[in-house]
């Protein structure tokens, strides 16, 4: 048997289940493992700027196409407690991806030796597992298992902790022999679903629900097959935008109090039947459960059991991975229709689409400071069906689903449930890093820029090209909105007079000199007609240098977006709706007036 470090199997195991990137920051209790990843070769290493921002690397590696899971590595102590938010983050949208950290000795583990955490402990909560390995010897099964636990059941993030000294050890391993234990995920019975199509074809205004988990199990495909054999319109989630393309036929709009489209509430309010699959019933999705649930039956479809019936009892809960669930959905639709017993669901459909085409908001406005309406839209002509957009939280990311179009699965990139400001930019790293030829267009408002901006050097340095739209109005934009409702205006006002650059006025940091400071190139934009020129410069500059591109917006400073904080059927617009055709040119549907 074939003997070397354990450092030097995990590595080899890491090959054979596939993983070519990793993404992370070298430190004295890793360099053994860091000396094997150099031995072994095969996996292309990305030096991170700081250990969180390698976690957001590798959940944007993973994200951004079927069967990826990112690695990010750290060493021991803060290294691993900085990468416990990209843990969190993975685990709250089902996103797998491996982190590993190094560790004090065994013997040390509980002297209080330099940077000797209890990681495992700390990481338990927002993993599949956690674990510190503590024989050698059991370095290939840890491994094995954690690309097991990874892929079966619903996704998500694993820690493996290595011991220094572990690392080390030689044991016995032969690559060889190694094969990857078998993925697990439950499957609906035939049974299930031809219920839940009786439940369907007994409704008269039916929806799906469709969310982040038919991405994940890489059914889209299915899904809109399925919708298209029953007539049967679509309302994806946040994370499941893009699932079918926003100018389909049978794309009724998105759901909520925040990104959403007033046609899309509107359309989910005249439903009496919601079929949801890999959809976990988000409450900022549902709103207030009353008026959500009313008059409506719902079956939910789930990879994890204990998701069925968490946030409402549906009147049918399945257990089952999304492309199960969905093949079955279409053998059982394909008979129907043979048998001439699926109902004509047309005029429901039609329907839809009419108040796609009435209920919209306005985007153009000539406003100087800009008005953020005015750059989604221009980013709708300057960045066509191929684009794939990144971002986290804030204003800048609700206005962005409100008016942004999206044409294909995995062009939207959004960390959900989680919602850390700095995500945007390290994420959009990773996301360009798996697709090096694609369009890969980020969105950030200025608090979320700066949490992260250091890691654009990493950019630079790896010759990683994307375009970041950066929003500014010098505020936390979503807190103050927020804060409307306790009458106060206090801590989120980022402006200042920068010393070093009067002309920006009280806009405070200058975007554009740190940018270029580290080696990317930047553009500031401050009239309505100088978006598109800049957004077309942009995607030159970065397919000519293979660097990050920053094109920053200065913002007018107060705009509140539309949301809601109650129900789906009480949102308040805040800005002007569309009531003639020049105010939403670049609608997926032309306006017309009620």
């Amino acid at each position: 048997m074939p003997r070397m470090t354990a450092a030097r199997a995990a590595v080899e195991i890491l090959k054979l289940e596939g993983v070519t990137n990793a993404f992370g920051v070298p430190g004295a209790a890793i360099n053994p493992f860091y000396a094997a990843l150099k031995a072994g070769g095969g996996i292309d290493h990305t030096l991170a700027r700081h250990v969180e921002g390698a976690s957001h690397m590798a959940e944007g590696y993973t994200r951004s196409r079927a069967g990826n899971i990112g690695v990010c590595i750290g060493t021991s102590g803060p290294a691993g407690t900085d990468m416990i938010t990209g843990l969190y983050s993975a685990i709250a949208d089902s996103i797998p991806i491996l982190c590993i950290t190094g560790q004090a000795p065994v013997a040390k583990l509980h002297k209080e030796d330099f940077q000797a955490v209890n990681i495992a402990s700390i990481a338990k909560p927002v993993t599949k597992a956690a674990t510190t390995v503590l024989e050698a010897a059991q370095v290939p099964g840890v491994f094995q298992q954690a690309f097991h636990l990874m892929r079966s059941g619903r996704p998500g993030p694993v820690l493996i902790d290595l011991p220094i000294d572990v690392q080390l050890t030689e044991i016995e391993f032969d690559p060889e022999t190694y094969q990857p234990l078998p993925v697990y995920k439950p499957a609906a019975s035939r049974a299930q679903i031809e219920k839940a199509i009786g439940l369907l074809l007994a409704s008269e205004r039916p929806v799906i629900v469709a969310g982040g988990g038919i991405i994940n199990a890489d059914a889209c495909e299915l899904l809109v097959e399925f919708a298209e054999l029953t007539g049967t319109p679509v309302i994806p989630t946040l994370m499941g935008w893009g699932i079918l393309a926003d100018d389909h036929e049978l794309n009724a709009g998105m759901v909520g109090l925040q990104t959403s489209h007033r046609y899309g509430n509107a359309n989910f309010l005249e439903s009496d039947f919601v079929l949801g699959i890999g959809n976990r019933w988000a409450n900022r999705h549902t709103g207030d459960l009353a008026v959500y649930t009313k008059g409506r039956t719902f079956v939910h479809v789930d990879i994890e059991p204990t998701q069925l019936g968490k946030i409402f009892a549906p009147d049918l809960g399945i257990a089952s991975d999304a492309k199960a669930a969905l093949e079955l959905f279409v053998e059982v639709a394909k008979e129907l229709e043979a048998a001439g017993r699926l109902p004509d669901r047309s005029a429901w459909a039609a329907s839809t689409q009419e108040r796609k085409a009435r209920l919209q908001r306005r985007t153009h406005f000539d406003n100087v400071p800009l008005k953020p309406q005015r750059v989604y839209e221009e980013m709708n002509r300057a960045f066509g069906p191929e684009t794939r957009y990144v971002t986290t939280i804030g204003l800048s990311q609700i206005a962005g689903a409100q008016m942004l179009h999206v044409y294909r699965p995995r062009h939207w990139i959004n960390c959900g449930q989680a919602g850390p400001l700095g995500w945007t930019i390290p994420a959009a790293l990773g996301v360009a890093t798996a697709d090096p030829e694609g369009q890969v267009v980020a969105l950030s408002g200025d608090y979320d820029f700066q949490f992260m901006l250091e890691e654009l050097a990493v950019g630079a340095q790896h010759n990683i090209p994307y375009v970041h739209v950066l929003v500014n109005n010098s505020y936390l934009g979503l807190i103050r909105q927020a804060q409307r409702n306790l009458d106060i205006n206090f801590q989120v006002n980022l402006e200042f007079e920068n010393i070093n650059s009067p002309e920006l006025g009280v806009y405070g940091v200058d975007h554009v000199k740190v940018v270029e400071g580290l080696g990317c190139k930047a553009i500031r934009v401050t009239e309505p007609d100088q978006l598109l020129p800049a957004f077309e410069e942009a995607k030159k500059l970065a397919a000519e240098f293979r660097v990050p591109v920053v094109v920053e917006a200065i913002l007018e400073r107060v705009t509140n977006i539309s949301m809601g904080a109650a129900g789906i059927d009480a949102i308040n617009e805040w800005e002007d709706i569309a009531t003639e055709p020049g105010h939403a040119p670049t609608s997926i549907r032309p306006f017309v007036v009620s």
